[in-house]
C-alpha cells in the first residue's frame, strides 16, 4: 500500500504562483509514474501533468508554459510548480501514482490516490 500526502495548495491571484507536492510513502514499491489531475466545479477530473520515474513530463496544452512538473525520485516526491495563475486553474488538485511491487515470480502495479488540494485563483 502506497500513501500519498499532499501539500501546497491555497489561494492565489490571477498571474501568481503556487507549488503543489506530494510525498509517496509505503514499503517494497518503486515508482513508475506520479501526475497531478485536477477537478473544477461541475468538471471531470482531468490530467494536468505526469512524469515518469526517469523524469519525462507531459504537460496537458492548457498548462504548457506555466506550469511546471518534477520528480524527486530519492524521496518519491513530485512537484508542480504553478505560474502565471488563471481563475480557470481553480480546481482541487488530486496526486496519482503508479507503483510497481516486484518479486521474483510478478510484477504488478498499482494506482493510487491522494485526497486532493484546493487551489483557489482570484481575479
Amino acid at each position: 500500500q502506497v500513501q500519498l500526502v499532499e501539500s501546497g495548495g491555497g489561494l492565489a491571484r490571477t498571474g501568481g504562483s503556487l507549488r503543489l507536492s506530494c510525498a509517496a510513502s509505503g514499503s517494497s514499491f518503486s515508482i513508475r509514474s506520479m501526475g497531478w489531475y485536477r477537478q473544477g466545479p461541475g468538471k471531470e477530473r482531468e490530467l494536468v501533468a505526469s512524469i515518469t520515474s526517469g523524469g519525462t513530463p507531459n504537460h496537458a496544452d492548457s498548462v504548457k508554459g506555466r506550469f511546471t512538473i518534477s520528480i524527486d525520485n530519492a524521496e518519491n516526491t513530485v512537484h508542480l510548480q504553478m505560474n502565471s495563475l488563471k481563475p480557470e486553474d481553480t480546481a482541487v488538485y488530486y496526486c496519482k501514482a503508479v507503483a510497481a511491487y516486484v518479486t521474483a515470480w510478478s510484477s504488478n502495479e498499482y494506482q493510487y490516490w491522494g485526497q486532493g488540494t484546493q487551489v483557489t485563483v482570484s481575479s
